[in-house]
């Protein structure tokens, strides 16, 4: 397995410097993060992100929190006038350019992250987060967070990068690791950035062993449902009532 190139040194840290470096990565790539995005799914990443927010159905009244929503991009789909919807993101650069887009109008932004996300107790209808969470430095406390921060009743919806099915896995890492840094390099202008991003999601763990740790946050009625031959998955866990 390619190892990560040391000028981003996520080995042998402190789980605040861990944080801190993290933040470093979103920071260099956030003005041509979502352009990225497309260039290296496809486009497809929009299709899994649009079974997101139908999953989601924010309605109105809710309050709906897209935490590490960088750029706002699911944010913007689920906003409208009638209920509040939130992007929660520890990155002023992600923030900073989906200001900047024309479509996050009806977006609130809020500075926070996983491990403490600045909401009260149940007080969240919904939570939704994309290709965000293997990024916190404690996935047991954020999953705790988000718990906490829920209405009973309410629904946490993760769409993250997962297994792939194993006919699919050697040409899936064979473009991860060979090709991603290369686009890395040459459109975003950060290949370390995106060596960082394709091994986080080797480290994350597979669809089941996700799944219980959302059952030991205390979420039930969990489920999952595997995107692109388990390439991404949504994984959707309610609070009980």
């Amino acid at each position: 397995m390619t190892k990560l190139d040391n000028s981003f040194g996520f080995h042998d840290v402190s789980p605040e410097e861990r944080r801190n470096r993290i933040r470093d990565v979103f920071t260099a790539v956030a003005d041509r993060y979502d352009l990225m995005n497309d260039i290296m799914s496809f486009g497809i990443h929009r299709l899994w992100k649009r079974l997101l927010i139908r999953a989601a159905g924010a309605s109105a009244g809710q309050v709906v929190v897209d935490l590490a929503g960088g750029t706002g991009e699911v944010a913007a789909r689920m906003a409208a006038p009638d209920r509040l919807v939130v992007v929660c993101d520890p990155s002023l650069a992600m923030m900073a350019a989906g200001h900047r887009r024309s479509d996050t109008g009806g977006v609130a932004w809020l500075a926070g992250e996983g491990e403490g996300i600045p909401f009260a107790d149940g007080s969240v209808d919904t939570l939704t987060i994309s290709f965000g969470i293997r990024n916190v430095t404690h996935l047991d406390g954020a999953l705790a967070e988000i718990h906490r921060v829920l209405k009973p009743g309410g629904r946490l919806l993760c769409l993250e990068f997962s297994r792939p099915h194993w006919l699919i896995r050697p040409f899936y890492d064979a473009f991860s690791f060979l090709v991603i840094p290369r686009l890395g390099a040459w459109v975003a202008r950060a290949p370390q950035a995106y060596t960082y991003l394709v091994e986080s999601v080797r480290r994350f763990p597979d669809q089941d062993s996700f799944a219980d740790l959302i059952r030991q946050a205390g979420f039930g009625e969990v489920r999952y449902r595997n995107l692109g031959f388990g390439i991404a998955c949504l994984h959707i866990g309610t609070k009980a009532s």
